[in-house]
């Protein structure tokens, strides 16, 4: 059975033992059942091999030859060149191996040969030779293994080796696989058999084989994580939150003190949350939308509904500098109404213990902090919702461990990435979803360049002729956190270039290490136009909304990653002149320009989040680790549409069939939700 895989150790196999043992376990292989589904990256596809007479150069190719010869030599500088000659019915070529010089104990002239790799020239000779990637004896052990599956490996294991030790795996324990998934649900979506399935797509006959094998493990995984999310969605809806009333006279004065009116967008956003709020299950809903389209200020609409109904609201913020900036900014809006506004984060000492009374007290309020609101020493009184802001930089425990700060509250989180639809059910398929579309009026689109070396000159020149018409501008140095201190280095002495190429003009920095204090000077010096330039490594975490602020230059935007130079650009734009914003850097990688190129093309967020998933893959675009999404083996959620809805569908048939995850066993890789 699957607990005898599980505790089989992989050094008590057959051609293991405890050396390669140590040696797996870097890879995460540690029993029977790690090497059975540990699935391959690739194939090699040996059944139509090149003919030597047709091969091309620089194309790769997989040739069936016999070795006709093979000689060692060496250069002047002691490297090892390994010289053979193969033919087949076609014709012969040279084939030329660098620094391995234990092939000549390996290969014998007269044994047959797979070998994969290109027609290239010679480097010494000038020759065209076949110069190898990889090879196989052929034997009757494997000459009817025309489709090869290439893994993921790690040193001290090679591909023949490690296929051999799956091959054991399987062979051992395949059998002893029950099914998990019920009759109903294969019929239904036309799934092949589980044991098939794995050895089809570890050892396939025919390369047609291996999407259909592919598609059950896919189906398994996502169809055991949409159940783990029902779970989780069944058990919200089912605790009985607060039941509050939208109506009143301190939401009223709310909205009649806000300078704008709601967009079309953001109106029916909030009267989902209403309704939300009014029913007396707990609301769990996720606001997506662009930069600078109105999220947070509908957010506070909804705590503003709570403070009115007699309960403390809260929002946790992943930074300092973006806390702070929510506290002013919320601040200034419910200050004339008479709201309460506290500021929790983890450098504050000073007034820490009046602010942890008033908290535990019940008067209603509103509190803003980071992840110091999680801490076990913070305790509610009366806490009635929670609004989390950039919800893809918490993980799933962090959004729960709030939600365990009272048992009835309302959840509410906002994310400003906007994760396309597919990823978002995925994701988040226990909150409902609600998108703001629209930008509000007067925003501008922003025109987008991208700036070589040589034209830096003219760069600066319309910088300066912006700032004489009372334009100000962003200039955005990269911050990796392993180089902070060169990095900050590098900042310091930009601001001295600026100063150099602007001298009537005053230009500032800021950055992460700085204190509080000295950040809000700093900001509130370029907000009353003091400031005409700022160098910052900070601006994509401060969110500060500066309309006069039209010019954004991005140095080295190849070390940013497509999302974050969107979320840069959209801290310009904001007012009625038109915004610039520059890129600079070398994009000498395909995927930096890839960026670069998706960055001129578009300013929509959605296909700019789309085009970075594709670049990045899921895992790092949102951070495997703190988005709570599975590190999946099989499944690839940007291209796997289909099957998502198909596990969707399956987890919700049996739902109300009365299965759960627990029922019965679906094999699952990554993190589990709660």
């Amino acid at each position: 059975m699957i607990a005898l895989m599980q505790q089989t150790q992989v050094r008590y196999l057959k051609g293991v033992g405890p050396k390669m043992a140590d040696i797996l376990s870097k890879i995460g292989i540690e029993t029977a059942e790690d090497l059975v589904y540990y699935f391959p990256r690739e194939y090699e596809d040996r059944s139509d091999p090149v003919p030597v007479a047709k091969l091309e150069p620089g194309k790769e190719s997989i040739i069936k030859v016999e070795l006709v010869k093979l000689s060692a030599a060496r250069t002047k500088r002691n490297f090892s060149i390994i010289k053979g000659k193969v033919k087949d019915a076609t014709g012969a070529v040279n084939v030329v191996w660098f620094n391995q010089p234990f092939l000549t104990r390996v290969l014998k002239p007269g044994i047959s040969l797979f070998i994969s790799g290109k027609l290239e020239r010679d480097p010494y000779s000038g020759a065209m030779s076949f110069v190898p990637r990889g090879y196989d004896v052929i034997n009757d052990g494997n000459k009817d293994d025309l489709i090869v599956p290439k893994y993921p490996l790690t040193e001290g294991v090679t591909q023949k080796v490690l296929r051999r030790i799956i091959k054991t795996a399987i062979q051992g324990h395949v059998n002893s696989i029950a099914d998990p998934i019920p009759d109903l649900i294969k019929e239904k979506f036309k799934l092949p058999p589980l044991k098939e399935s794995i050895i089809n797509l570890h050892f396939p006959k025919e390369m047609g084989i291996i999407a259909k094998a592919r598609h059950r493990l896919a189906f398994d995984e996502l169809l055991n994580f949409e159940l783990g999310l029902f779970c989780n969605r069944k058990k919200i809806d089912a605790t009985h939150g607060i039941s509050f009333d939208p109506d009143g006279e301190l939401a009223e004065k709310f909205k009649k003190t806000l300078p704008f009116l709601f967009t079309k967008a953001q109106d029916k956003v909030l009267k989902e949350i209403l309704a939300d709020m009014k029913d007396s299950r707990v609301m769990n809903r996720m606001i997506q939308g662009d930069v600078g389209c109105g999220k947070t200020v509908v957010a506070l609409y909804a705590m503003v509904v709570a403070v009115q109904n007699g309960y403390q609201a809260a929002i946790m913020a992943p930074t300092e500098i973006l806390a702070g900036q929510h506290y002013n900014k919320i601040s200034s809006l419910v200050g004339d109404i008479g709201i309460e506004v506290l500021l929790l984060t983890g450098s504050e000492r000073k007034n820490r213990k009046e602010i942890l009374s008033k908290l535990e007290g019940t008067k209603p309020l509103i509190i803003i902090g980071t992840h110091a609101l999680i801490e076990e020493q913070v305790k509610f009184g009366r806490l009635g919702l929670v609004v989390i802001d950039e919800q893809h930089r918490f993980g799933v425990e962090q959004r729960m461990a709030l939600r365990k700060k009272s048992e009835k509250l309302d959840l509410l989180v906002m994310t400003a990435t906007p994760i396309p639809r597919t990823l978002a059910l995925t994701l988040y398929g226990d909150l409902d979803r609600s998108v703001i579309d629209e930008m509000p009026p007067g925003r501008t689109k922003v025109i987008t360049r991208y700036v070589s070396e040589n034209e830096r000159t003219k760069l600066y020149e319309f910088v300066k002729a912006q700032i004489a018409s009372g334009r100000q501008a962003y200039v955005v140095c990269p911050l990796v956190e392993e180089s902070e201190k060169i990095d900050l280095k590098a900042a310091e002495a930009e601001v001295e270039v600026l100063k150099k190429i602007f001298p009537e003009h005053k230009v500032g920095l800021i950055h992460g290490r700085m204190k509080g204090e000295q950040k809000e000077k700093i900001m509130s010096d370029f907000l009353a136009g003091k400031t005409k330039i700022l160098v910052s490594t900070t601006v994509i975490e401060v969110g500060i909304d500066i309309p006069n602020s039209t010019i954004m230059i991005i140095e080295h935007s190849e070390r940013f990653g497509l999302s974050q130079l969107h979320q840069l650009r959209g801290r310009i734009g904001r007012g009625r002149e038109q915004s610039y914003c520059f890129l600079t850097g070398n994009p000498f990688s395909d995927t930096a320009k890839a960026r670069i190129e998706t960055m001129l093309k578009t300013t929509d967020g959605f296909k700019i989040a789309e085009a970075d998933l594709k670049l990045r893959g899921p895992g790092e675009f949102l951070g495997v680790r703190q988005s709570g999404l599975p590190n999946f083996r099989v499944a690839d959620i940007i291209n796997d549409e289909d099957i998502i809805r198909e596990a969707r569908e399956a987890a919700l048939m049996l739902i109300r069939e009365g299965f759960s995850p627990q029922s019965f066993n679906l094999k699952i890789w990554g993190d589990k939700l709660e």
